[in-house]
């Protein structure tokens, strides 16, 4: 007799399914979870401390929340910061509140994504942390010194997860693999190379892996094993994680910036490819490039901005995949040309000295005069023509405002072109120089 809508199982993911119920089963995060540390010490004496769990999505935040719970015997009570609002936090804590005064029991209270809450939402669990009527546990996969009141990180720990490694998810992914059977009940299992591209997909995220897995036994056919081919068939499209607001994205644009200014070309190229792989918009990439070369490279190579716009044209023109190797090139010129930040330097102490400083007018001698009473009041009066003086250059003049004097901003470094630049600018100094003791 087949089974009806009153009698079939509920449906779980395997993910689920296989959500480890003790550290003993918990892969990863020896670095928070080794014997002597303090997360370990509270879970083996079951007396847990508010926290927050900051790492990347699939390591374990939710699964070690209530693997702390279970240690000291609470009630567990989750949301989400997505779907929730004031109201539900109302609800959880008079859920804790019924649990302590009924019971006598402590209640763990678990919110995921917690950055998701603004700051007086925030600020609703801080009595209840305060007063001992929860244990908070708050889940993000952003920096909690940025997404978090400063009040209610005060009265928790923060716990860094990380990434899961090959390994890790190897294990995991072969420990899942009894829970799984064939539509003929034979147990499956899987072969070597299929079993490193599940774990090289998953990216460091247990949940992927196992979520992959699912997907991967469903297409197993007449077969009992895994194999390369169609595990291939599942990744097909699949992109590693790349958030394109968060933590992650600001990282590896920082790590492209930093290599290419390190002027490592390999690691360059390396965040390059991350970036693309994940799905982050080439045009993007091309106009932090710009930057770059303007901030770091400047005048050393003047070259480097012309070839990244060329390369940013490049893109913009032909779209992707093919307009990606000229922003790879690009990327390997500035990580090898000569490095200035003179210009980038010169260009912030300028705009600082505007900001600080009256507004100054434009000296007489540069004003421009096209009527007759602009020439009557003495503007662009002894205003020397460089053209027309020896060498090209007016020696002695000065452009500024009176009131700055002849303040120098750009220094030029001793790298590149900027080496040329240097010498030119001394000697013209040199001949303000002579001008001023003829004078």
């Amino acid at each position: 007799m087949s089974a009806d809508l009153f009698t079939q199982e509920t449906y779980q993911p395997l993910a689920s399914k296989r959500r480890p119920q003790n550290l003993a089963d918990f892969f990863g995060q020896q670095h928070i979870l080794r014997k002597g540390k303090p997360l370990t010490e509270a879970i083996n004496n079951g007396q847990p401390h508010s926290m927050i769990l900051w790492g990347p999505p699939g390591v374990g935040k939710t699964t070690l929340a209530k693997i702390v719970a279970q240690s000291a015997d609470a009630h567990f009570e989750a949301i989400s910061a997505v779907l929730s609002g004031v109201k539900d936090i109302r609800a959880a804590i008079a859920a804790a509140q019924e649990q302590r005064d009924t019971y006598g029991r402590k209640t763990l209270l678990f919110v995921d994504e917690v950055h998701r809450f603004n700051k007086s939402q925030q600020d609703a669990f801080l009595p209840y942390v305060e007063d001992g009527t929860v244990i908070f546990i708050g889940a993000t996969t952003e920096n909690p010194s940025f997404e978090l009141n400063n009040a209610l990180l005060s009265r928790c720990r923060t716990y860094i997860l990380k990434s899961l490694s090959i390994e890790d998810v190897k294990a995991i992914i072969t420990n899942a693999l009894p829970q799984l059977s064939h539509n003929n009940n034979s147990p499956i299992s899987i072969d070597k190379e299929a079993l490193q591209l599940l774990a090289n997909a998953a990216d460091g995220d247990a949940r992927r892996a196992l979520n992959l897995l699912e997907i991967a036994t469903d297409l197993i056919a007449d077969h009992t094993e895994l194999t390369a081919e169609l595990v291939q068939q599942v990744l097909v499209g699949d992109n590693r994680r790349f958030d394109k607001k968060g933590e992650y994205f600001y990282d590896q644009i920082s790590a492209l910036h930093k290599s290419i200014r390190g002027s490592d070309p390999d690691a360059s190229l390396y965040w390059l490819c991350r970036m693309l792989d994940g799905g982050c918009d080439p045009l993007y990439i091309a106009r932090r490039l710009v930057r770059i070369a303007s901030e770091d490279i400047g005048n050393a190579d003047p070259r480097a901005l012309e070839i990244t716009l060329n390369a940013s044209q490049a893109q913009e023109r032909l779209g992707s995949p093919e307009g990606e190797l000229a922003l790879a090139q690009a990327v390997v010129y500035l990580a090898v040309a000569a490095k200035s930040n003179a210009v980038y330097t010169a260009f912030k102490a300028v705009m600082a000295d505007i900001g600080s400083k009256p507004s100054y007018e434009v000296p007489l001698h540069l004003r421009n005069a096209p009527t007759k009473l602009m020439k009557q009041l003495d503007y662009g009066k002894d205003y020397r023509y460089a053209h027309n003086e020896e060498g090209g250059y007016a020696a002695g003049e000065n452009y500024m405002p009176q009131e700055m004097g002849n303040k120098q901003y750009y220094f030029p470094s001793d790298r590149g072109l900027e080496v040329k630049i240097a010498e030119k600018l001394n000697h013209l100094r040199s001949l303000d120089k002579q001008k001023k003791e003829k004078t």
